[in-house]
């Protein structure tokens, strides 16, 4: 690899994004081929970022949980389509009436019906509810009581569910009898050797840990520690050089040279679509999202916390991986490390959208507002940017957004033709981040909704409202 290109490239990153620190790295063939820490660990104290900096790396902690319960899957302690409620023991998922059972498999996918909120009033709460101050994190038991309430029958939409996730790591505490945070230590962190990775700010992180930052007009504010309530869902410390053991495993069929977490059939099938909304969008796995870039199949995650943002992606057939962290509030950090991958592929710059005429045409068809179906807790990321969608033309060019004061969203991002042979399917992106949309005819042949899917995730079926104009 050309590593003096990989550095500058990481530089212009840095210097554009506006980031405390950036720390780096590109697993390849089982080993930690390059690692690069930039910026600043800690301001007051003037630490640098390196290699061993532990920083948050958010809902990237998801994919460990899952593993964790695969482990038990293996076991043939539960089946995937058994109802999760057959096995919890500290709380139940109240589901509403008439409604399917929430399956593991609901879970794993993000379509069990849980929305984002625990209960309304944590709008209120600092962080949605999610975090408290040190020492004062309660029990999933008591932060549920007396039941985790589902928004809306599983299977009916895919909804982002720290909760649902939270209530993975609860299973696996109550199939196993151990308390989650030593069942993962002993089972999943202690066979990759990764001694220096942990749930909590514990001996095993302390004193390589990265004061999260926000960027202001006036420069890097601190961000006070706030621990993560729903642990199994995104509370993990870790560093570069700790999670390329994890990255190498995932390359390698679920062992690195240390040991093994778990077998190579179950990590596949994890790997696999197990939600999708169309064969030309990206899918949903067991925890991991899976996507394409430019033709490879390329697997991973990202996370965030206030003052932490994190990517990880893999490209599992090329046996090569990369990892971003970062202590700053940023958008998704994902085209960082999918731009450490392509490099670490030694892959050619992207290639140019396809020289596709726009459908011209078709576009007063497919203007007008979509909106998700009901439920105002798993819509409410939606709620953020209005609680729909609208496709309109501006400038020229037919676009899509929401109402939302974040300027890019509500100025409209420029769909493109994404198939020469298919003028429904388009692409846009947000910060680097690409975003596929497909129109869908109904019966009797008009525009009636939109596919939605994201690189790193975010599914949607919207639905056209009959009284919207172009």
């Amino acid at each position: 690899m050309d590593t003096e290109r990989i550095d500058r490239r990481l530089i212009e990153i840095c210097n554009e994004r506006a980031f405390a620190g950036l720390g780096a790295g590109i697993v390849k063939d089982g080993r930690l081929v390059y690692s690069k820490g930039l910026g600043i660990a800690d301001a007051a104290l003037r630490i640098p970022v390196t290699s061993q900096t532990s920083f948050r790396i958010g809902s990237i902690s998801k994919t460990f949980t899952a593993i964790g319960l695969m482990q038990l899957h293996e076991q043939e302690r539960f089946h995937l389509d058994d109802p999760v409620n057959d096995y919890l023991k500290a709380y139940k998922i109240e589901q509403p009436a008439g409604a399917a059972p929430v399956t593991f498999r609901h879970l794993l996918t993000h379509t069990g019906g849980i929305g984002e909120l625990r209960r309304l009033t944590d709008l209120l709460r600092p962080t949605f509810g999610l975090a408290a101050k040190p020492g004062a994190t309660p029990s999933l038991r008591d932060y549920y009581a007396p039941a985790l309430k589902a928004d809306v029958a599983p299977g009916v939409k895919w909804a982002y569910a720290n909760h649902g996730f939270a209530t993975l790591g609860q299973l696996v505490e109550d199939i196993s009898g151990r308390p989650f945070g030593e069942y993962m230590r002993e089972n999943v962190f202690a066979p990759l050797k990764m001694d220096r990775t942990d749930y909590l700010l514990s001996e095993r992180v302390h004193g390589t840990f990265a004061q999260g930052y926000r960027m202001t007009r006036h420069g890097l504010r601190p961000i006070p520690f706030r621990e993560i309530i729903v642990g199994p869902a995104g509370s993990i410390f870790s560093s570069v050089e700790e999670m390329a053991r994890y990255v190498a495993a995932l390359l390698a069929g679920g062992a690195n040279e240390h040991g093994r977490i778990l077998k190579s059939e179950t990590l596949a099938m994890m790997m696999s679509p197990q939600y999708q909304l169309d064969g030309r969008l990206a899918a949903m796995g067991l925890a991991f999202m899976l996507s394409r870039e430019n033709g490879i199949r390329i697997v991973g995650h990202d996370g965030g916390w206030p003052g932490f943002t994190s990517a990880m992606w893999l490209a599992p057939d090329q046996g090569t991986g990369a990892l971003a962290f970062t202590n700053t509030s940023a958008l998704a950090l994902d085209v960082v490390a999918i731009e450490l991958l392509r490099l670490g592929l030694e892959m050619p710059e992207a290639p140019a959208r396809p020289a596709t005429l726009e459908p011209r045409e078709l576009w007063s068809e497919m203007c007008g507002t979509y909106r998700p179906v009901k439920g105002f807790n798993s819509n409410l990321r939606l709620w953020m940017i209005g609680g729909a969608a609208r496709v309109f033309v501006r400038d020229g060019h037919l676009r899509i957004g929401g109402r939302t004061p974040y300027g890019p969203i509500r100025r409209g991002l420029a769909l493109h033709p994404a198939d020469p042979a298919d003028p429904l399917l388009f692409q846009c992106e947000l910060s680097g981040i690409r975003l596929m949309v497909l129109f869908r005819r109904g019966a009797a042949g008009a525009i009636e909704s939109l596919d939605a899917a994201g690189t790193a995730g975010a599914f949607a079926t919207l639905h056209k409202n009959k009284r919207s104009r172009a």
